[in-house]
């Protein structure tokens, strides 16, 4: 397929091949070096990020961002989304009306579709780019060191699954850590000890009772206790008890912080190691729209340009064993990105 045309590339096919390179987070290697190859005998300029590989991630394989550009000056709009996918890695199939597989939404689908529309852009004559990112299902790593090599670029249409709508806002992300301390002994004699693993109930029960912010058209925040761990054995009174927790903000963060920290006070700590602001996007008149209930890349690529957020595919079925993409929709995407990307340029 080397010296085609992209928009007259196979996007299903390109999906499929995306899709049979494994790809999970810390393991975007391949699926990077793919990418770049392809579009270097296209005739971009491209260039690779190093981005860290954490110690903890027990890979020692190279890790990497791709952007691709014009071969001289910046690009005025740059598509961009993650090509790295949350375990476990599901097998690519097919059949009349579906793609199934490990990114076929979320994201290697999107990818294929923004590589098309920005090579019928560049056709144009338009000046447009493409960055491809690791790490956006864990920690937006790779965002993060793509946002000191920016081009200059005044958009940047980033892509995640919006049913092929315009997201009006994306809600931001904060995880909380909980973590109360007690004292062992033996279960016959509670009053010899200190159960941290009560006093981590009682805390939850008071976060569960919290009521959250709710925002106007976007609507309400959202608290999930996603992992709960703790004491020895059922016999032993727990000396330690930890959760850890993740809201889904639609504003600032700093009532909904406040809030937990009263409710754990007296019977454990909390910690906030991670927080996604809650973003609200540009629209344009004549694409329908949504609201991304998820948190995205764009919070960290704020040097790329104006963002918006559009993508074919539902989060519905993302991070699940059947995740899926309708052919229909993902060649939709293509034409979608494209008249998008004509009128943001025209201004």
């Amino acid at each position: 397929m080397n010296g085609e045309p992209m928009d007259d590339l196979d996007v299903l096919g390109l999906t499929r091949e995306l899709v049979e390179i494994e790809s999970t987070t810390y393991n975007e290697a391949r699926v990077m070096e793919c990418v770049a190859g392809r579009l270097r005998a296209r005739g971009w300029a491209v260039e690779t990020m190093e981005v860290p590989q954490p110690v903890e991630s027990g890979i020692t394989a190279r890790r990497m961002n791709v952007y691709a550009g014009p071969q001289q000056g910046a690009p005025e709009l740059v598509f961009s989304t993650h090509l790295d996918t949350v375990p476990p890695y599901v097998p690519f199939r097919e059949d009349a009306e579906f793609l199934y597989g490990r990114g076929v939404c979320d994201a290697k689908g999107i990818a294929a579709a923004q590589m098309a529309a920005a090579e019928r852009l560049r056709a144009e004559g338009h000046a447009v780019g493409l960055l491809f990112v690791a790490g956006e299902e864990r920690d937006s790593a790779g965002a993060k060191v793509a946002n000191e090599r920016a081009p200059g670029s005044r958009w940047l249409i980033n892509g995640e699954p919006t049913d092929n709508r315009l997201a009006v806002a994306s809600k931001g992300a904060l995880r909380a850590l909980v973590r109360a301390t007690g004292r062992m002994a033996h279960s016959a004699y509670p009053e010899l000890g200190d159960s941290a693993v009560h006093k981590l109930v009682e805390v939850l029960q008071r976060m569960l009772a919290i009521p959250l912010p709710v925002t106007e058209d976007v609507g309400e925040s959202t608290l999930n206790i996603g992992q709960i761990a703790g004491g020895r054995a059922p016999n032993v009174i727990a000396d330690e008890a930890s959760a850890q927790l993740l809201i889904r903000l639609v504003g600032d963060s700093a009532e909904t912080r406040a809030a937990l920290l009263q409710a754990a006070e007296g019977l454990a700590e909390v910690e906030f190691p991670l927080e996604i602001p809650f973003v609200r996007l540009r629209t344009v008149e004549g694409f329908a729209t949504m609201v991304a209930k998820f948190t995205t890349d764009i919070p960290q690529l704020t040097k790329w340009g104006e963002p918006l957020l559009l993508g074919p595919g539902s989060i519905h079925v993302a991070h699940t064993p059947g995740e899926r993409i309708a052919k229909r929709e993902l060649l939709e995407a293509v034409d979608l990105y494209v008249a998008l990307a004509r009128r943001l340029l025209a201004e």
